[in-house]
């Protein structure tokens, strides 16, 4: 079994991107991983913005990067990027945080205009952070993402079974076999 550590760099409450993760979430514990969720906006903005590395919040984040075997890393793109609210975080970790993981960056946009965005604005930074396997990153447009009043959110079947082979191989890669059986 791996330790995954699911971030979320969106700054909303009711964010598709987080709702987005912890729905993987499930996928992945149902695989056999030990899932630790990771919102970055519970992160105090003083300990973010004031680039205060002692900060409580700051050490558990960088202890939590360290435990983990693989990340997998959300975000919803502005501005042709990755939030600022992520940017603060990553800046705060020590240069080589994801050395030895395995990562599956993925993002969610209003427009398929931002697809790149993860190939051309996060993945270079994963990569510079010493991120051992980088997996194919996946795109998801907001349209595809429903959340209902309960909370629970629907994924759009072409999405969803994108979303499906990129954690399996994110999974495989972890060296877990994906159990097919499990329900996109």
């Amino acid at each position: 079994m791996a330790t995954v550590l699911s971030v979320s760099g969106s700054p909303s409450a009711s964010s598709r991107t987080g709702r987005l993760l912890r729905h993987l979430d499930e996928r992945l514990v149902a695989q056999g991983h030990d899932v630790i969720p990771l919102d970055v906006r519970t992160i105090p903005a003083d300990a973010l913005l004031g680039a205060d590395f002692r900060h409580p919040a700051i050490v558990e984040a960088t202890e939590l990067f360290a435990r983990a075997d693989g990340v997998v890393i959300g975000t919803p793109v502005y501005k042709a990027s990755y939030s600022g609210v992520l940017k603060a975080l990553l800046d705060l970790l020590p240069q080589y945080a994801l050395t030895g993981k395995t990562v599956l960056p993925l993002a969610t946009g209003g427009s398929i205009a931002h697809v790149l965005a993860i190939d051309y604005a996060l993945r270079p930074v994963l990569t510079s952070m010493g991120a051992a396997h980088t997996v194919q990153g996946w795109f998801t447009l907001d349209k595809d993402l429903t959340v209902h009043d309960d909370g629970s959110l629907t994924v759009a079947p072409s999405a969803a079974e994108a979303l499906v082979q990129v954690v399996d191989q994110f999974s495989t890669a972890l060296g877990r076999t994906p159990l097919l059986a499990v329900a996109g």
